[in-house]
């Protein structure tokens, strides 16, 4: 008998002394399996298994040595290496937070890869850490296909269904994509986080899709230890919850049979490959060590109920397999205290590795720029034959002045000419063209494969972006109202924005969601459509937030985002006044001022807005009205009657949110000392707010006012004009500059 070390954790001593005891019994039928089964490869399983809990045993021991960042690990869930080894190597993976199993198995499909290396360096958060690069301890590498998340709450469930969709549908279109034709994407999650509404959203939007008869190659994996951190799962609720939906496989197996969870997992991901139908694999686990290293079970957890789970062990369970298969069951021990003994000494030869020394190297990766680039894309159309297709011959150029919704609907037209990988879909866009009729005619000349509807669920949309994205594709959702966007936000905050900062730029999302918001509609609204609320965008690291208020920016800010989407992987907000859709006129009836020629792709150079470049619309000398959206209609009519009082105002329209054009701003308020910034968003938390701040913070020597609509929801009806900014106001507002400026003040 292998004599065991002194040091060993109690679960450490007790499944080696299990196995120690282990004897073959008569199994040895059922180990081998049908005929026509794949031979389970337990040796490898075993292996996997072993190394993902040695990494758990060494981030404490790390983290007792002083060194070490992240304790949360996969102990008791190594059940999830046979799922991997089950699957392909090129099958894009997104995995749960404790699929250290699975990452370890699908290392051992590819020869050579050093999987303990590659998780050490995210324990010491170094920066040769191969995929975050020190940032973060996430399972991830490009040449595993595995897509690091950070999901605790299964965030990640969304991108999940737009990689599986964009598999079947980039061979469709018959574009380069990231996985092949023939893949499925595999998900894991945990059985608490099944609970919640990004989880159920999914599921329901994956089976909803297949049930229309759309292929969505998914294969989710519920990992059910039976606790969310020290809440209990009740016993039977993921039976109750998932096996029984339309449209979706499903398939329950009990983690300490590896033999059982490599042939059922093979079996669902054959059907899921061959129908193109989901799958849910209900994995049944258990937990070991708490769910973190702080977290202190026996708070929660009797000491009986702890050490009972220790005969659930999945290690022990591929042990027993492998002693029936006629191995040493002293053997299994030697392997598992060598490998011991090398990842320790491995992992304390690691830790005077570089870590991260400054700022300017965690926020590398967050919005690369390549502005030449992006100007070359963003200046380049489709070929003179293209275009006469995709327009019928009836070029743009040549229609006259268009609205800002016909500018929009128009340039979407171009991107889709040109970029064959450009995707166009929300809610309502496609045979409907939009509520405001901004995407109308596109899925005729495009097609549905390219331009279609999804379902009523906004973190299924952008879910679906994030996907497509990742998986070579260039989506342009839409979000109907920019209301709706809150309930999936986090889909662009700890998804989008997250991804390139996870990866360290390995992998992209490229997108431009389209957002349809603020307020002045007449004749309809109220909050939910006519929201004025753009805080939530305006923080997210690296996020790109665009918006045009007038026809003839409208076009070269798009076709920009599209660009920086191909050149960059860049995620853009693009937010479009809907008051000022179908706009025509500015001060008089008929007076066309809101309107604009579309330009012919020969004047698209000199009419290229690169990102976070402002504009000056209007002349003047006595105050600066700095605005964006309908801000600028307003603040424009305001200039033209303070005019003829003798006042002249500059008007400079900030068009992009994110990053805000401060060099611009800051030249102009210095050269005319008297600013007013006009913001339709809320006075708390506002984008003047940004503007004041950012003017502040640069000691520009003016006088800054501004009029921001009142911290309140948008009523309904003629109540509105009550909350928001009004040409009076504004008017109110620069007399009150001139006034503050003539007294001395």
């Amino acid at each position: 008998m292998p004599e065991l070390p002194d040091d060993l954790h109690d679960l450490e001593r007790h499944l080696l002394e299990a196995v120690i005891a282990l004897e073959p019994t008569d199994e040895r039928d059922r180990v081998s399996g049908p005929d026509d089964e794949v031979p389970v490869p337990l040796d490898q399983i075993f292996g996997a298994q072993v190394d993902s809990r040695l990494l758990d045993h060494t981030a404490r021991w790390l983290r007792g040595q002083g060194f070490g960042y992240y304790t949360i690990g996969s102990a008791g869930h190594e059940s999830n290496a046979a799922v991997a080894i089950a699957l392909r190597p090129t099958d894009p993976a997104l995995l749960h937070y404790r699929s250290g199993g699975f990452y370890c198995g699908r290392a051992r499909q590819r020869p050579g890869h050093d999987a303990i290396g590659d998780v050490l360096a995210g324990m010491l958060a170094l920066t040769d850490e191969p995929i975050a690069g020190g940032r973060h301890k996430v399972f991830g590498h490009r040449d595993l296909a595995v897509i690091p998340q950070t999901s605790t709450i299964a965030s990640h469930l969304p991108r999940a269904l737009g990689v599986a969709f964009a598999i079947r549908r980039a061979a469709r279109l018959g574009v380069d994509a990231a996985w092949p034709g023939d893949a499925i994407a595999v998900c894991s999650f945990g059985d608490a986080s099944a609970n919640h509404s990004t989880a159920q959203g999914a599921i329901n939007a994956a089976a909803y899709t297949a049930y229309s008869g759309l292929p969505v190659p998914l294969l989710f994996v519920c990992e059910d230890n039976g606790l969310g951190i020290s809440v209990p799962t009740p016993s039977g609720w993921i039976d109750a919850t998932l096996s029984n939906r339309p449209g979706l496989g499903y398939a329950r197996v009990d983690g300490t049979d590896p033999n059982a969870v490599f042939h059922t997992t093979a079996r669902l991901a054959a059907d899921v490959r061959a129908t193109g139908r989901p799958a849910v694999l209900h994995l049944r686990t258990v937990r070991y060590l708490g769910h973190a290293g702080t977290d202190v079970e026996t708070a929660y957890r009797s000491g009986g109920a702890i050490r009972s789970d220790y005969a659930r062990d999945p290690i022990l369970g591929t042990a027993r397999a492998l002693v029936d298969a006629g191995i040493d069951p002293s053997s299994l021990v030697d392997r598992y205290l060598e490998r011991r003994a090398e990842i320790r000494e491995r992992a304390m030869s690691m830790t005077g590795r570089p870590r991260i020394a400054s700022a300017d190297e965690v926020i590398e990766p967050l919005s690369p720029r390549r502005p030449d680039l992006v100007r070359s894309l963003a200046t380049t159309a489709a070929d003179a034959e293209q275009r006469n297709q995709a327009f019928g011959g009836k070029l743009p150029e040549s229609a006259g002045p268009l609205t800002l919704a016909e500018t929009i609907n128009r340039t979407l037209a171009d991107a889709l000419a040109r970029t064959p990988q450009l995707l166009v879909f929300g809610e309502d866009v496609a045979a409907k063209g939009g509520v405001y009729g901004v995407t109308r005619g596109l899925q005729k000349r495009f097609g549905a494969a390219r331009v279609f509807d999804s379902l009523l669920d906004e973190q299924s949309i952008l879910g679906l972006a994030l996907g497509a994205g990742v998986s070579g594709m260039v989506p342009i959702p839409e979000i109907q109202y920019l209301a709706y966007l809150h309930n999936a936000e986090d889909q662009l905050r700890g998804e989008a924005a997250s991804l390139s900062f996870f990866s360290n730029g390995q992998y992209r999302n490229p997108m431009v969601v389209r957002i349809a918001g603020y307020g002045y509609q007449k004749g309809f609204g109220g909050h939910f459509h006519n929201d004025n609320s753009v805080a939530v965008l305006r923080d997210i690291p690296g996020l790109v937030v665009a918006s045009p208020a007038h026809p003839s920016d409208a076009a070269p800010m798009l076709r920009t985002c599209v660009a920086a989407a191909l050149a960059d992987g860049t995620v853009s907000a693009f937010l479009e006044p809907i008051a000022l859709y179908h706009t025509r006129d500015l001060h008089d009836d008929g007076d066309d001022v809101w309107t604009a020629p579309y330009p012919h792709p020969d004047e698209w150079v000199d009419g290229h807005v690169p990102i976070g470049e402002g504009r000056l619309v209007r002349e003047g000398d006595d105050v600066l009205i700095a605005t964006w959206g309908n801000g600028l209609h307003l603040a424009l009519r305001a200039a033209k009657q303070l005019a003829a009082e003798g006042v002249s105002c500059r008007v400079f329209d900030l068009r992009w949110l994110a990053p805000l054009p401060v060099d611009q701003l800051v030249h102009h308020a210095a050269d005319v000392g008297r600013l007013l910034v006009v913001d339709e968003t809320r006075h708390a938390g506002g984008v003047g707010e940004g503007v004041v701040t950012a003017l502040v913070e640069r000691g520009v020597d003016a006088t800054i006012r501004r009029v921001a609509a009142v911290d309140s929801f948008v009523p309904l009806g003629d109540a509105a004009n009550l909350v928001l900014v009004s040409v009076d106001q504004i008017v109110d507002a620069v007399h009150g500059l001139q006034d503050h400026h003539r007294s001395g003040r």
